[in-house]
Parts: structure tokens; C-alpha cells; sequence
């Protein structure tokens, strides 16, 4: 499957040790071999033994890109509200220095990554659903399969501290042989079986809708996302492993993420991009304005001509068009951007969408680029501050990392982070779904209610529902 030669890590590993005497600190030693093709999933299920809830899952729509990490050699954390991206980049930046990155596969081969994200705000009030997520999350895994346009990669990342020997590189080699060696698909995935569906609080969220519609008639506030929750309880344990799956199974032209911590899940189908950095070039999407599928060919298209000439679809997707364009223009030298949206069709779902390229200026990191388009019209509002200061105000629900920048950055400051919706938290025995709606002055509180029910599908079928 794959030669590595073992005796190289340990010389690393002694070089690494030695450095991280001399400096007094920790220091990152990351090794990337190519590999023949392994399953991505059966590589996360395998994980599951002795990682459960250290283990996260990454797929972009065309499958370009496939990250799947098992284990934390490296965890970057944090509950500061105030320069939240900053601080995570800048402690990104501290943790790569003075390491020893053996990567001679360029930029297929990614090197070291750290995925997670940020909360949706960081200044709402918290409650008991998302405690096991801090408001700045990101794991750097101890293995990770990368699988680059068809190529498959093994990273190992070993943090050596100033008292660490050569046993320690010893066990990382015995636990890596196991691990490589014990890859299978399992059969015996029994899923769990739904019992009962619980909406929260519907009447009050429909009411909320409607109080927010009044204010935006006289108000400066534009457009306002509400959110609200759809809780699940199963018979037994539900194994993100099974739903991960179902996920690929039925919603394989989304980004598809899965990303575990201190046992609960947070996993998702999303449709929509937040940004991709790939040297200087910078991609991002704009998505707003949906309706559902057609029961055929004829039916979906005039479903499709309909949102495409609906003002006030068109209107949302203006609104997150401008918004984007403005943003990318404080870090790019050029944007391209098209005249009209095109649709964009999923399983569930047809939306509004519209591509934006860009070429970025030399000191706009990814990170930065996150923190100037997060959140985007589409799932906070307009305009941005005031809209997000509503939000905090009237919603009930907790987002935690619901509706957020959710992705990965490598060493080399490349990465992407998609926009976190059509997506669910597993605890246990029970999940919580989330699927929210952009109100606007001319809103109908039934119309948005019905919205939201559509945008619970993808993860309801995923999880065993209708």
C-alpha cells in the first residue's frame, strides 16, 4: 500500500526533539507519503475504535479535494470574541514555526492542515446544545488520508516536546502499521431508527417572522436570517459513520463535512462555498434564493424559470452579490463576477447562484478573507452588523457552528471553508437540525415556515426520516 521508511522518521524525530530543547517549546514534525487509492470512508470508520470524537471528513462538490484527519496531535482553541480569526491564525502561524515538513509532492501533497471553524456569533448568549464546541475550533489530526485530484496521500503530524525520546516515534510507527493495515468497509452499521420529531417552538419562531417583518418595513435593516431547530431522538447511538454515508450517497454534489469533538458531531450536505484560497487565486460563491425540484424534467424547469424571474429571490441574491463583491474588494486586485445568476440544482433544492473569482493581494490570508464575509446576506443579513445584532436579539436558537465558516487551511495558507447549512449535531441518541430563511420587508411567516421544512430534508433523509 505504501513504503515508508521508518528510519527517516525517527531521524526526524530526534531532529525534532532537539529543537524543541533548544526553543523550550513543542515542535510539529509532519511527514507526507504517497499511497495507492484507499476507500475515504472506510479510513474514517476505522477511526472510530480509538478516535471517536477526534476524527473529521471533507469533500468539496467535484471531489478535487478529499481530507479525511484521525486523531489530534495539535488542537487550536478559543471563546474570544474579538479578533477570534486573527488570534487562530497568528497561534496557526506560532505552531508551523521552526517544524520539519517533509513534503516533496508540492501542493498535491497539502503537508499539515488544521480544520474546524468558527460559531456562527460569538457574542450569543450560550446554551447547553453546543458546549462541546468552543466559538474557534480546529483540530490538526495526528493522520490524515488526502486524496488530490484522484491522488492519495498519508500525512502523519507528531508534536515532539523538549522530553520526548525515541519511543515516542516508535509507538507513532506501530500505531500507523495498525492502522494501515486494518483498513476495511464495515457491513455491520446498523442504523439508528428515528422515534420521534420534535419541532421547537414553531408557533414562536412563525410569530418572531412576523414581528421582524414589521420592523424591516419601517426600520434601516434591509434582510434578516432566521434560524430554527428540529430536534430527533433515535433508539440507540447515532454512528456518524452511517450517516456520512448516506450523506455521499445522496448528496455528492455538496461539500459534505463531518467534524467531531468530546464525543458530539457536527455534520452537514452543504451547497455553498464561503471561500477557496489557492495561491493568489481566490474563489467564492454566491448562493440565495430557492425553490424546490420538480417531479420531472418539464416541472423542475418551469420551477427553475420561476425562481430565476422572481423579484423577490432576485432581490435576496442582489443583496449577497454586493455584499461579496464589496468584500472580496478590500483584498483583490480583480474580481470577475457574471451579469445574471444561474441556477444551481441539488437533490432537494434549486437555488439562485452566482460564481466570483478573484485575484488576491499578497498580505490577505484565507483567515482574513473568512472574517470579511462572514456572515454573508444569505445567512445573516442586511445590513451585516445590525442584521446579525437582530438576530442575537430575537432568535432562540443557539447556532453555535450552524450557518458558519467551516474548512481547513494548510501550511502553505491555502485551504477553503464552505458556509456550514444543511447540517445537524449528533449527540448520542438524539440530533438537532438546522435550516433557516432570508425575511425581508414583503415576507410571509407560512411561506418561510414551509422554506425551512424543504431545507430539513437533506439531513432528515440522511438521518433515517422522510
Amino acid at each position: 500500500m505504501v513504503t515508508i521508511q521508518e528510519t527517516e522518521l525517527k531521524d526526524r524525530g530526534i531532529s525534532a526533539v532537539r529543537t524543541a530543547q533548544k526553543l523550550g517549546r513543542p515542535i510539529l514534525i509532519s511527514e507526507v507519503h504517497k499511497m495507492d487509492r484507499i476507500d475515504p470512508l472506510s479510513f474514517f470508520n476505522r477511526g472510530r475504535e480509538r478516535y471517536l470524537g477526534e476524527r473529521f471528513y471533507w469533500k468539496d462538490p467535484s471531489e478535487e479535494v478529499v481530507l479525511i484527519g484521525i486523531g489530534i496531535s495539535k488542537q487550536i482553541q478559543s471563546d474570544q470574541a474579538t479578533d477570534r480569526f486573527f488570534h487562530v491564525e497568528e497561534e496557526w502561524r506560532t505552531f508551523l514555526k521552526e517544524s520539519i515538513i517533509f513534503n516533496p509532492y508540492n501542493e498535491n501533497g497539502l503537508g499539515p492542515v488544521m480544520f474546524g471553524g468558527f460559531s456562527f456569533d460569538p457574542l450569543k448568549a450560550k446554551t447547553s446544545l453546543w458546549t462541546k464546541y468552543a466559538d474557534s475550533l480546529f483540530h490538526v489530526p495526528k493522520y490524515m488520508i488526502t486524496i488530490v485530484k484522484g491522488q492519495t496521500y498519508l500525512t502523519t503530524n507528531i508534536v515532539c516536546t523538549p522530553n520526548d525520546d525515541y519511543t515516542l516515534f516508535e509507538k507513532v510507527i506501530n500505531e500507523r502499521t495498525q492502522l494501515l493495515t486494518s483498513l476495511k468497509q464495515e457491513t455491520d452499521m446498523k442504523p439508528a431508527k428515528l422515534l420521534e420529531m420534535k419541532e421547537i417552538s414553531p408557533l414562536q419562531w412563525k410569530q418572531t417572522v412576523d414581528d421582524v417583518v414589521e420592523d424591516l418595513k419601517t426600520g434601516s435593516l434591509k434582510k434578516v436570517v432566521l434560524a430554527r431547530e428540529l430536534r430527533l431522538l433515535f433508539d440507540h447511538h447515532v454512528r456518524a459513520d452511517v450517516i456520512l454515508e448516506n450523506l455521499y450517497n445522496q448528496q455528492r454534489d455538496s461539500f459534505i463535512f463531518v467534524f467531531e469533538s468530546n464525543g458530539d458531531c457536527f455534520i452537514g450536505a452543504t451547497p455553498e462555498r464561503l471561500v477557496k484560497k489557492q495561491g493568489k487565486n481566490v474563489f467564492s460563491t454566491c448562493l440565495a434564493g430557492s425553490i424546490r425540484r420538480g417531479k420531472n424534467e418539464e416541472e423542475d424547469h418551469l420551477l427553475g424559470q420561476t425562481l430565476l424571474n422572481d423579484q423577490k429571490n432576485l432581490n435576496e441574491h442582489g443583496f449577497v452579490v454586493e455584499m461579496i463583491k464589496e468584500a472580496l474588494e478590500e483584498s483583490c486586485e480583480e474580481i470577475i463576477l457574471p451579469d445574471k445568476p444561474q441556477l444551481m440544482k441539488i437533490r432537494d433544492i434549486q437555488h439562485l447562484y452566482t460564481p466570483v473569482i478573484g485575484k488576491c493581494q499578497k498580505d490577505a490570508s484565507l483567515l482574513l478573507l473568512v472574517e470579511r464575509l462572514h456572515p454573508t446576506p444569505a445567512l445573516g443579513g442586511l445590513p451585516k452588523q445590525e442584521a446579525v445584532e437582530k438576530i442575537r436579539q430575537v432568535e432562540e436558537l443557539d447556532r453555535g457552528f450552524y450557518a458558519a465558516p467551516l474548512g481547513w487551511v494548510d501550511y502553505r495558507g491555502n485551504g477553503e471553508f464552505s458556509v456550514s447549512i444543511r447540517s445537524g449535531l449528533i449527540q448520542g441518541k438524539e440530533a438537532s437540525l438546522f435550516a433557516g430563511c432570508g425575511v425581508v420587508a414583503n415576507s410571509d411567516s407560512e411561506s418561510e415556515y414551509l422554506e425551512t421544512s424543504l431545507k430539513f430534508r437533506p439531513m432528515l433523509r440522511a438521518l433515517g426520516g422522510n
